[in-house]
């Protein structure tokens, strides 16, 4: 595999790779993903999936959002004060 940033030869098991798994340049430290596995490619790791990682931390366990929730408290608390 060569990676997309520095050309360098990164040396994957190609066989236990799935897509969307996460590669680290040895050489240049670039964060790679796969981006498909037949043929496999490599692809840079967008800042994309790293936001989702941190909307995720905004939900609580239903999946409401947990700042939302308390604006909606503050506002009753106003209205009783």
């Amino acid at each position: 595999m060569i990676c997309p940033n520095c050309k360098a030869d990164i040396d994957l098991d190609e066989e236990e790779l799935d897509e969307g798994d996460p590669v680290t340049c040895d050489e240049c430290g670039a964060e790679l993903s796969v981006a498909s596995t037949n043929p496999v490619e490599l692809e840079l790791a967008t800042e994309d999936d790293e936001d989702e990682d941190e909307d995720e931390e905004d939900f609580d366990e239903d999946g409401e959002d947990d700042d939302e929730f308390d604006e909606e408290e503050e506002e009753k608390d106003d209205e009783w004060s």
